[in-house]
Order: C-alpha cells, then structure tokens, then sequence
C-alpha cells in the first residue's frame, strides 16, 4: 500500500463510518477500484482507520466520557449486547453472506426503509430529542435492529438509526446514539482483528498506515460535526437515494 492509497481509504472510512451508507461496502469498492488486493497487511491497515474513527466519537463527545454519565453507557452497553452475542455465535454464517449482489440489495432495500421512514416522520412522536433521554427499553430495541447491520451492505449506522427513529428518537439524537454504540461494537471488531492480523503489521508500511490513521481521524471528527449539522436543517431522504443509486450502480459494475 502506497501514501495515495492510504489517504484514499483513510478518506473512506472517515467519510462513510458514521453515515448510513455502509464503511464496509465503500472500502471494499474503492479499495478494487485502487487495485489492491485483500491481503492480510491491507486487512491490518483496515483495523487501523477503524480504531482512529473511534478515537474521533471520544474527541468529538468527550464530555460524555465522565462517571456522571454511567447511565448512558449503561444503555450503550445494553445496545451492544445483541449485535454482539449474535456476531459472536454466527460470525462463520455471516462471513458466508458476503457477495457483490448481497451488498448492492441491501444497499437499495436500507435506502428505501430510509425513504420510507421519513415518508411518515412526524415530528411531534420523537419525543428523545437527547441521547440522555434514551431508555433502556429504547436502547434494547435499537441493538436488536443493530443485528441486521450484520448482513453485508446494510451499515451498522444505517440499522441503528433506523432502529432509534421506530423507537421514537429524533434524527439527531438517533444519530449522536448511533456514534456512541459505534464504540463498544467497533472496538470490538477491531480489537478481535487486531489481535487475528498483529503478525502483518511487520510487512505494513508505517508511512502509510500513520498517514491513513491521521487521514481517518480528520475525516470521521469533521463528519460526524457536518452530519448533525445537516440533521438539523435536513433529513435522511438524500442518504436514502444515494444508497439506492449506488446498489444501482454496484449491480451495474457486476
């Protein structure tokens, strides 16, 4: 992996983790429209921007990170639990769903929910306008929808919000949920593959790793600001017809 390739993926992975439009199936397309390979050492590199996204929630919520907000991640906690007991007992079925045509469906089927979700928005039944606010009841229900974000294409921030809008969430504070059970499930994830990929950080390019680290960073920090921004004055319908235009384009290019 090279510096250029580095900062693209790094751009990917900070551009798409905290939106509803899947990190995944981006980094899997653009890292075939760079030519690279899925060797083990790119896999690695992949661990590394993942950990700098999460490394961008605790920087841009870091007043959230204090024991007077035990209760919170209490509830981030009890949103967790689903998607991680079933990853954990079926992650050799779900490695088994991935495929190009997999991806692209889900991709137009998320966009479509998107659209029809904010078909029947009404602003008066989400009432949870703060992530504060969040039950436990609310929090259990958004981890169970968190469990298809285990289907390939789906985005992990897409089924919770999903999920956190039916439960009665506001789109902003379904989004600011979504990027704090981003942490616990991606640590998770990473931590598991960090310590499956350890041994190929000997063939990476330490350059390019710290390059796309930093690149990653920047992008998700700046991200996650620019999307509240836009949840305040917007909605989800564009995100909604980007996903379905790019399953579009993904049954295309098969």
């Amino acid at each position: 992996m090279d510096i250029f390739q580095a900062i693209i993926l790094g751009i990917v992975e900070g551009a798409t983790e905290f939106l509803p439009i899947s990190s995944t199936g981006h980094l899997i397309v653009v890292a075939d429209w760079l030519g690279m390979k899925q060797t083990e050492a790119n896999t690695a590199f992949e661990v590394i921007i993942q950990l700098a996204a999460i490394l961008a929630v605790v920087f841009n919520y870091k007043e959230k990170f204090t024991l007077q907000k035990i209760d919170l991640w209490t509830k981030v906690f009890v949103a967790f639990l689903p998607i991680g007991i079933v990853g954990f007992i079926f992650s050799h079925q779900v490695k088994a769903l991935f495929s190009v045509p997999v991806v692209a469906t889900m991709f137009i089927v998320g966009g479509i929910i998107f659209l029809i979700l904010e078909y029947f928005y009404k602003e008066q039944d989400h009432t949870t306008t703060d992530v504060e606010q969040v039950t436990m009841k609310q929090a259990l229900w958004i981890g169970v929808a968190q469990v298809f974000a285990l289907i390939p294409g789906t985005s992990r921030a897409g089924s919770t919000i999903v999920g956190a809008l039916l439960v009665g969430l506001s789109r902003k504070a379904a989004a600011e949920f979504s990027f704090l059970l981003a942490i616990p499930v991606m640590l998770a994830t990473s931590g598991y593959d960090l310590l499956k990929h350890y041994q190929d950080f000997s063939e990476a390019n330490f350059i390019a790793l710290g390059i796309g680290f930093v690149t990653a960073f920047v992008i998700a920090y700046l991200t996650m600001m620019f999307f509240i921004k836009f949840l305040e004055k917007f909605t989800f319908v564009a995100f909604g017809i980007y996903r379905i235009l790019f399953g579009l384009l993904l049954f295309a290019l098969m």
